[in-house]
């Protein structure tokens, strides 16, 4: 019986930068924009990486827009590696969510 109290500990949720570009057209940008969006994430992976603030996850391409993801336990600093890179993209508008923990709980930067 004493088995159904021995739950696992569970750890706090991870945080998530999650940046938005808007992308010629309407579907997936120009094939040069992806290549960009492609070279900036590995960019970011690596320098995210050596500072071992988290991962970047991966990306989305669709409605025009450009959309990548990263996670980590401190959005804020995961932001602060990632802010260089980020603001050196040329697509605009652009903007980047911070959350922290629950999805509520969330901070709006414009690049």
């Amino acid at each position: 019986m004493d088995a159904i109290f021995n739950l696992p500990v569970t750890s706090a949720p991870e945080q998530v930068v999650i940046a938005r570009f808007r992308l010629s057209g309407e579907e997936f940008g120009a094939r040069a924009e992806r290549a960009v969006i492609f070279r900036a994430e590995r960019a970011m992976a690596v320098a995210v990486g050596e500072a071992g603030v988290g991962e970047v996850e991966g990306n989305e391409f669709g409605g025009g827009e450009a959309v990548v993801y990263a996670y980590g336990p401190d959005a804020g600093a995961l932001f602060k590696v990632m802010e260089p890179i980020l603001r050196g993209l040329p697509f605009r508008p652009a903007h980047v969510v911070l959350r922290h923990g629950a999805a509520e709980t969330r901070f709006h930067v414009d690049l």
